[in-house]
């Protein structure tokens, strides 16, 4: 049997979330909580205006979802360790008879770091295909959503940190790795990134993720995290990528530059409008308050001209280590 997975353009039957309740993702504080709840929220209440959206949330949380849901939401109750459904939830891809299949990759809190906790996160991505009446295959590789993004055309991006970190699938050569890849997703060239933004290596960090740093936006257009201010670390990230990019093949490079905004009070920021999620009929961009907004809107309008650009905030997102893409993933119709 073999696979597909859909590009991310491809029609989707609607998107699965999970819900903030437990640890950094909620916060410490009431307002804390109200942040994430919002943010969250105005994610959800946006795509449900274009497709379906399936939120699962945990035990007891269901009378707090709905307060802040929009009614079109549908709530399944399921045990979460986390919100990032990109990571904890399934891959979707189609045999060769055209049904869907959900990929359950291992996950184990991105490389077992020490803070993390998945002893249900890890069963989510089988439990939603359940839900959702699919197929589940079992893949032996660690790895998320998150690390993954393919043109629907046979090409992957992947990044070393990722796949073959510390943690993850470090005893595993990078031919077995790209292997199993290949054969979940279909997929037969990989391209490998060297390393990810730099925020991205700190305590509440992914080590790597791609669709922080590249994506593909057509099967021969890659959009890449164009930062261009030489005081911060991921100037030199930029550059390296463009020169892997460049030297991966035929592609279109489209340079998104990075917000203008540099630090936050932890250090030097990853905020990236290369996290943005494609739904039926629009793309859901992040936004930062930042002047450079607008700017990465305009290109989102030349790159997806079919499609409506929504600008929705996102530096509470990041400030818990992800954006849009990452607390969302597509069910292709």
């Amino acid at each position: 049997m073999s696979y597909r997975m859909p590009a991310e353009w491809e029609p989707h039957s609607g998107t699965w979330m999970a819900w903030p309740s437990n640890g950094y993702t909620l916060g410490d504080s009431e307002a804390d909580a109200q942040a994430a709840r919002s943010t969250w929220a105005k994610v959800a209440n946006t795509i449900v205006d274009f497709e379906p959206v399936w939120m699962c949330v945990n035990p007891g949380d269901e009378t707090i979802a709905r307060a802040f849901l929009d009614p079109r939401v549908q709530i399944f109750e399921m045990p979460l360790n986390d919100a990032w459904m990109r990571d904890i939830g399934p891959t979707f891809v189609k045999d060769s008879f055209g049904h869907l299949v959900t990929v359950n990759w291992i996950f184990n809190g991105w490389g077992a770091q020490g803070w993390a906790k998945w002893n249900f996160d890890e069963l989510v991505a089988e439990k939603i295909g359940e839900l959702s009446k699919t197929a589940v295959q079992d893949s032996w590789l660690v790895n998320e959503g998150g690390g993954i993004h393919v043109n629907g055309a046979g090409v992957v991006l992947l990044t070393e940190t990722v796949q073959l970190g510390q943690g993850r699938n470090s005893s595993s050569s990078k031919a077995e790795v790209e292997a199993e890849i290949h054969q979940k997703l279909g997929t037969s060239k990989a391209i490998w990134l060297k390393r990810g933004l730099h925020r991205d290596y700190d305590e509440f960090g992914t080590r790597g993720h791609v669709d922080i740093v590249a994506c593909f936006a057509s099967e021969d257009t890659i959009l890449y995290h164009d930062q261009q201010d030489p005081s911060h670390p991921d100037f030199e990230v930029s550059r390296e990528v463009y020169e892997t990019l460049t030297a991966a093949g035929d592609f279109k490079l489209v340079a998104v530059p990075a917000p203008k905004k540099l630090t936050d009070d932890e250090g030097f920021v990853d905020y990236s409008y290369i996290n943005h999620y494609i739904v039926n009929g629009a793309v859901i961009l992040c936004a930062f308050d930042d002047q450079n907004d607008e700017v990465a809107k305009k290109i989102m309008e030349q790159v997806y001209p079919q499609r409506e650009i929504i600008l929705v905030p996102a530096i509470e997102l990041f400030a818990r280590g992800g954006g849009i893409h990452c607390i969302t993933q597509q069910q292709p119709k």
